[in-house]
């Protein structure tokens, strides 16, 4: 997903992305272990796009804190 996409998307639908993030990161990592993941770069990814969203939720509380 581009960030641009993310940037478009609502408080609500941000907060959602975040939660089902978190478990195919989960998921993900639970098939590393068990060495049944078919490509490591789906965790890096899933990892990188939640980063950006956490940094878009950050960037609106502070903006929301500011004005």
């Amino acid at each position: 997903m581009e960030v641009k996409e993310m940037r478009d998307m609502s408080m609500d639908e941000l907060i959602q992305k975040r939660g089902e993030l978190r478990e195919s990161i989960f998921n993900l990592k639970l098939k590393r272990a068990t060495s049944r993941l078919e490509s490591p770069m789906k965790l890096r990814e899933a990892r990188k796009d939640l980063a950006r969203i956490e940094t878009i939720l950050t960037e609106r509380e502070l903006q929301g804190a500011r004005g």
